[in-house]
């Protein structure tokens, strides 16, 4: 089993016809994502990848019974973009674009707390049930079908700690990339509740990294809220106190809050085992999963 996508997704690309929409789509069909339709504004009644286009999502929906959208859209009309998705009765929205307006953002998120769809990102790689479908960037061939749930806020981390698990022989239900800006749509708690209810995910690995509290959070709610056992890992170890470390959302303060250190200590006080690498992390995973 798996977590927000399957076999049966139907999925939307929007930006269908720029060059990143074309070139990420033609990988999801090749993996076998059930990529039904493309929206562009303007672009309506082309064939892309041997995909139909449509001017609006909420078209595409009607004509192609689609459940998710994946937003391949520049920042600067992504906004929009995702305006457009969330008020199609979607049941899952993925923003790939990096750079969305925090502005735009913040008027996104408010929006998405109002109706029922799972806003994923922005600035992520997307989501993968490894064997059944992909939505983003992910490469596929790190991926194996397994029982193990990984949620991240990189996606260069995600990728390096899934091909640990893989070479371990630790295959994944799904794995998420919740995005490293500031603003995001499904979080932390959010994935790790999900991956609670899957009968089928038998262990989870969360990557996190410095900045904000999102990982503190975390911690309460593992202790609190699961059974299902979670190893961690924090990005950022070395990192210098008051300097941004490439995702807009991780940079440490200098109050302590936000650390590494501060995340693991965290982590670790609600009984969840940190890897201080991704080999590590590969061999926690191992050792406390179910036999």
């Amino acid at each position: 089993m798996s977590i927000l996508v399957d076999a049966d997704t139907r999925v939307v690309v929007q930006g269908l016809t720029g060059s990143q929409g074309q070139f990420h789509a033609e990988a999801m069909l090749e993996y076998g994502t059930n990529v039904v339709a493309g929206a562009v504004p303007g672009k309506g009644g082309q064939t892309v990848a041997g995909v139909p286009v449509y001017d609006r999502v909420e078209t595409a929906v009607v004509e192609t019974d689609a459940d998710a959208s994946v937003v391949f859209v520049p920042p600067a009309f992504a906004g929009d973009a995702l305006f457009e998705a969330l008020a199609a009765d979607l049941d899952l929205v993925v923003a790939i674009t990096e750079g969305v307006p925090v502005q735009d953002m913040a008027r996104v998120y408010r929006r998405s707390q109002e109706v029922d769809t799972t806003l994923l990102g922005p600035n992520c790689p997307g989501v993968i049930s490894p064997g059944a479908a992909k939505l983003g960037i992910l490469p596929g061939s790190v991926f194996e079908p397994g029982s193990v749930g990984v949620v991240s806020r990189s996606g260069t981390l995600t990728y390096q700690i899934v091909e640990n698990l893989t070479s371990a022989g630790l295959g994944q239900s799904t794995a998420v990339g919740i995005g490293g800006d500031p603003i995001v749509g499904m979080d932390f708690q959010d994935a790790l509740g999900a991956f609670e209810r899957d009968p089928k995910t038998e262990a989870v690995v969360m990557i996190g990294e410095i900045g904000g509290e999102d990982e503190e959070a975390a911690a309460a709610f593992i202790e609190r809220e699961m059974d299902t056992p979670v190893v961690g890992f924090i990005a950022g170890r070395t990192a210098p106190e008051g300097t941004r470390m490439g995702h807009a959302g991780a940079i440490a303060s200098g109050s302590g809050t936000g650390t590494a250190q501060h995340k693991i200590e965290a982590l670790e006080a609600a009984g969840v085992p940190v890897g201080a690498t991704p080999t590590e992390v590969a061999e926690l995973v191992a050792s406390h999963s179910p036999e």
